[in-house]
C-alpha cells in the first residue's frame, strides 16, 4: 500500500527542495512534481517528493482518515514521511 502524508511547505529552497512540517517533524523533500507549490502551501508527500498541492480541509481530513489506520498508534508525528 502507497501513502502519501499531507503537509505544509515552511521554507522553500533555490533547487526545487522544501522543508515541510509533517505535524511537527520537519522534512526535506522535492518540490519538482509540484511547481505550483509556495510557502504555506499544503502539499501530499510521498518518498521525498511533493506529488500534490492539497488545501488546509484536504490535508486535516487526511490526517483523521490516516489516525483510524490500525497500525497508526498515537500522534500523527510518531508517523515517517
Amino acid at each position: 500500500m502507497c501513502l502519501a502524508i499531507p503537509a505544509r511547505v515552511v521554507l522553500m529552497n533555490e533547487n526545487q527542495m522544501a522543508e515541510v512540517d509533517i505535524h511537527g517533524v520537519t522534512r526535506t523533500v522535492s518540490l519538482s512534481l509540484t511547481p505550483d507549490a509556495e510557502t504555506g502551501s499544503w502539499v501530499l508527500i510521498h518518498a521525498g517528493f511533493a506529488i500534490q498541492v492539497v488545501d488546509e480541509e484536504f490535508a486535516k481530513e487526511s490526517w483523521e482518515l490516516i489516525k483510524q489506520i490500525e497500525w497508526v498508534d498515537g500522534d500523527p508525528a510518531e508517523v515517517s514521511a
